[in-house]
């Protein structure tokens, strides 16, 4: 899988979340370095959308080809958005004077942050960005180095600046730039809590501009989540702003600024505990630990608590829930219900803005946003979600915000802040809403979601997985990795003192107590093990002798604890043979009730083609019609595991009779055999793999295809034909594959490549994980 597949679902939740304690108690510093060092530096490249293959792709893409679109953008500087990629570029811009928790660290310095905002925004919303750690600590420096970029960007993302420069800074540089400027650690936050503000006064019954609401902290979140709760109905008088100092009062003279008189109040209250008594909303942009529960008790009836401050709350969700259960709490992290989280913000603005060519961020755009977030929290909730989180969701106090992951937001957010800018003035029209929803559909079907799912789906209910090869160290790292993660709880065989050995010889940092080592030589199981298998072997020519030796085979040992019930699945095959794992797998766990072989199966995860499925890459070597229709007939079914609704193409190097030969004869039975046993699969062929996947091209040259749309199961007429590809495409194409996944097993075993790498091990463990969990035959 590699580095590629590592950064799309790692990065798009370990970064999303990474302020919450959850995710930053599993961040080690060596982890953490890796991930930045391991192959090509960095988290994010440019790569050419262009070919540049030859002598003239050179003169067309530079000199002297590229001046005709310099001549064309001359004339009319609208066609910079036809002939380049300012139309999708974003910068994402910053001084490094306030990052994170981490203070004034300086630009060099808060250039990880800025790439890792960059992978959000393509992972979320496909939007190329280019990070600017810009040396510029005087705010009208800053401001002059910014507003010279504007020809280069279609939006800027100001990032990470300290307040109250940021206001500053934002209010200028809004005022001279033509494309959206945008100050997230300000709006999107807003944004976001604004929507669950909207919600939460819904449930509890209370109008927007009736709640007396109480702000905790003063600086950019907090101010612009006030203004923004303005925005949506609150009224500013019912609004009391508090600092370290204490509220914001009219003729406060300390600590004073002009940002913090706005918000000063004709009021009595002195302190926060003051302010909270009989009020309906705290939005809490502070420091932790900050509220007690005497202050939430003194709240009104039916309280809306917004604890944000990170990574710890300025007041706990369960310790809030427990002094009002009548409340409706929301945090900024992901372990609790209600996770307040910005990447359901900016991403989905910037497309919008983007792809109306906006000229601003206006604050019906803001509105439009919260306002859909909204809505979306209160239609139901698709299965897929569902089963990515491992639980039920259903509009009400326990969720009030649609959650990250799900796929619904782009196709929601992003129209309603491209409809909103052209009706605000700050874009021009006319503007089809229906064909824009359209194309966001296909914009990011890659395929990554389905599988960040299912390690979600994992980590509801981990299962216990064994390791053969428990003295690899990669396994050993993955080991460390699934625990932290919770996606299964592995237990790895070998000789104990050579296992430790191994970890401490590759720092790996293990607690031996959430991962079991099993011995097999000295295991009080063995002789129970070597007496099963000898019985299930004997009519097979094994002898009771065979069986002792074929127990201290570790995955021999490792079939048998599955099969025993001491397991759950099995993970093998880094540093074996295929054979050497499958064999043991046939003869212990064997084929699920009803399957008549087995066979491996990858996943292809394509850009612009979503999710497909390669088969058989692993197993059958030379497959009979019979055969090939079992293994489509296994693939069809696993694509559903999948969440794809399979379209099923046999592979050949004929289409539809265009060849006479006795192995086109074979495939052309194949679906035969398959349409009869299974009709109300989507399955064609023979024909040629361009012709499966080219839904234009089989349209117009055989328009009796039965298929609705391009195949997305390839069953390939042999082995040396599947194996092949799958492996062209990863090597060459650079397309991520994931696999082999084995289908057709009694129980759940996973047969991995030789020198699989230890992400790809974490992610093919949460399969087995979700196999084991559903208890059917694999997957």
């Amino acid at each position: 899988m590699g580095q590629a597949l590592l950064c799309h679902y790692v990065s798009s939740c370990a970064l999303a979340s990474w302020h919450t304690v959850a995710a930053m108690a599993k961040v080690r510093k060596k982890d953490a370095l890796d991930y930045h060092t391991l192959g090509r530096p960095g988290k994010i490249e440019v790569v050419p959308t262009k070919p540049l293959t030859s002598q003239r792709d050179l003169s067309l893409a530079y000199s002297p080809g590229v001046a005709e679109p310099c001549l064309e953008i001359q004339k009319d500087p609208s066609k910079v958005y036809e002939y380049t990629a300012r139309g999708n570029l974003v910068a994402v811009i910053t001084n490094g004077t306030a990052v994170l928790g981490l203070g004034n660290i300086g630009p060099l310095a808060s250039k990880p942050v800025m790439e890792g905002k960059g992978v959000l925004f393509k992972k979320f919303a496909d939007i190329d960005v280019f990070d600017l750690e810009v040396d510029a600590a005087d705010p009208d420096l800053f401001i002059e180095v910014v507003a010279a970029l504007e020809p280069t960007f279609g939006g800027i993302n100001l990032e990470d600046i300290k307040a109250p420069e940021s206001f500053y800074i934002e209010e200028k540089l809004k005022a001279r730039m033509k494309i959206p400027v945008f100050h997230d650690d300000q709006h999107g936050t807003a944004i976001i809590s604004g929507a669950a503000l909207i919600n939460a006064a819904e449930i509890q019954g209370k109008a927007l501009d009736t709640l007396r609401v109480v702000v905790s902290g003063a600086g950019a979140s907090a101010v612009a989540c006030s203004r923004f709760f303005v925005s949506l109905g609150v009224r500013a008088e019912n609004l009391l702003m508090a600092d370290s100092t204490g509220i914001l009062y009219e003729g406060r003279t300390e600590r004073m600024t002009d940002v913090k008189l706005e918000f000063a109040r004709k009021t009595d209250a002195r302190t926060l505990a003051d302010a909270l008594k009989g009020a309906d909303v705290l939005l809490g942009l502070s420091r932790g630990g900050l509220v007690t529960t005497a202050m939430v008790e003194a709240m009104a009836e039916k309280p809306i608590i917004f604890a944000l401050a990170n990574p710890d709350p300025e007041i706990g969700y369960d310790e809030a829930k427990r002094a009002r259960p009548d409340a409706i709490v929301a945090t900024g992290r992901s372990d609790f219900n209600n996770q307040v989280n910005n990447v359901l913000g900016f991403p989905f603005i910037f497309r919008g803005a983007l792809d109306v060519r906006a000229t601003s961020v206006s604050e019906e755009m803001k509105v439009a946003a919260a306002q859909a977030l909204a809505q979306l929290a209160r239609l139901d909730v698709p299965r897929i979600v569902q089963l990515a989180y491992g639980a039920e969701f259903e509009f009400g106090p326990d969720y009030i915000i649609p959650k990250p992951f799900d796929p619904r937001v782009l196709h929601c957010v992003a129209p309603a802040v491209a409809q909103a800018a052209v009706d605000s003035g700050v874009a021009a029209g006319p503007f089809d809403l229906e064909a824009y929803r359209e194309r966001l559909r296909a914009m990011l079907d890659d395929g990554h979601g389905v599988l960040r799912k299912f390690m979600i789906r994992a980590a509801r209910d981990p299962k216990k997985i064994v390791f053969p090869e428990g003295d690899n160290p990669r396994i050993l790292q993955a080991c460390r990795r699934m625990v932290e993660e919770g996606v299964a709880r592995p237990i790895v065989l070998g000789r104990p003192e050579r296992i430790r050995e191994v970890a401490i010889e590759h720092e790996i940092d293990i607690d031996w107590d959430t991962v079991e080592i099993v011995d097999p030589y000295f295991d009080e199981q063995r002789e129970t093990y070597v007496r099963r298998f000898y019985e299930k072997r004997q009519r097979k020519g094994v002898t009771e002798a065979e069986a002792h030796v074929r127990l201290r085979d570790r995955n021999y040992f490792g079939m048998m604890m599955v099969a025993e019930g001491r397991a759950d699945g099995l993970v093998s095959g880094m540093g074996f043979h295929y054979s050497d794992t499958i064999r043991p797998a046939l003869a212990v766990i064997g084929l699920a009730p009803g399957a008549r072989r087995a066979s491996g199966m990858y996943l292809v995860l394509h850009r612009q083609r979503g999710l497909l499925f390669f088969g058989d890459t692993t197993v059958n070597v030379d497959s009979s019609a019979e055969v090939l229709a079992d293994i489509g007939e296994q693939m069809a079914d696993a694509a559903r595991t999948f969440e794809v609704e399979p379209r099923v193409a046999m592979l050949s190097m004929s289409s539809f009779g265009s060849v006479k030969h006795p192995d086109v004869d074979k495939v052309r039975e194949a679906v035969a055999i398959l349409r009869a046993r299974r009709p109300e699969l989507e399955v064609d062929g023979e024909m040629q793999a361009n012709v499966a996947v080219d839904q234009e091209l089989r349209e117009r040259a055989f328009p009796f295809s039965r298929l609705t749309g391009p195949a997305n199961v390839l069953v390939f007429p042999n082995l040396d034909a599947g194996n092949a590809a799958y492996k062209l495409l990863r090597e060459l194409g650079g397309i991520a594959t994931v696999g082999p996944v084995l289908l057709g097993m009694a129980q759940p075993v996973t047969v991995l490549e030789r020198g699989t790498d230890v992400d790809t091990v974490v992610l093919m463990t949460a399969l087995t994980v979700v196999q084991a969990q559903e208890r059917v035959p694999s997957p």
